[in-house]
C-alpha cells in the first residue's frame, strides 16, 4: 500500500509541476492568468487566463520522463500523449466548474476549453508544452 500511496503523491506533485508550467508558458504568450485550481466537489479547473477578453479554462496534463533522450524518444515515437487523458467523463466534470465560476462571477462574456500537455524531465528542469486552444468533443 505505500506503494500506491507514494505513486499517487509523486502523481500529484508532478501534475502540480506541470500546471505551474502551463500558468507560465501562458503568461509568457500573453495571457493574465486568473487562478490556478478553482476546486468545487464535482470538478477542477487547472488554470483559468484570459486573452483578449476571452476567459479561457484550461485542463493541464502531464507526464515525466527519467531523462530528455528518454522523452525525445517517446516524442519521435508518436507514443501516448498525455493530452490523450481528456475524454469526455473529465470535460464533464470540467464543464460542472466552470458552470459554477461563471455563475459565481456573473460572467457574460466569451469562454472557451483549453488543454495544455505538458512532458517534464524534472531532474533536469526541462519541459515541452503543447497547447491545443479551443478544444470541443
Amino acid at each position: 500500500m505505500e506503494q500506491t500511496s507514494s505513486n499517487k503523491a509523486g502523481n500529484k506533485q508532478i501534475g502540480q509541476y506541470g500546471e505551474a508550467i502551463a500558468a507560465k508558458y501562458l503568461q509568457n504568450k500573453g495571457f493574465k492568468v486568473l487562478g490556478l485550481n478553482y476546486l468545487k466537489k464535482w470538478g477542477e479547473i487547472d488554470v483559468i487566463a484570459e486573452k483578449d477578453n476571452i476567459i479561457c479554462f484550461v485542463e493541464v496534463k502531464t507526464v515525466s520522463y527519467e531523462t530528455k533522450q528518454d522523452l525525445d524518444y517517446h516524442v519521435s515515437r508518436g507514443t501516448w500523449k498525455p493530452e490523450d487523458n481528456v475524454h469526455e467523463h473529465k470535460i464533464r466534470k470540467l464543464s460542472r466548474a466552470i458552470d459554477s465560476w461563471i455563475s459565481e462571477r456573473c460572467y457574460q462574456g466569451d469562454w472557451q476549453i483549453d488543454v495544455i500537455a505538458v512532458k517534464i524531465v524534472p531532474r533536469e528542469k526541462y519541459a515541452v508544452v503543447k497547447h491545443l486552444p479551443n478544444i470541443i468533443l
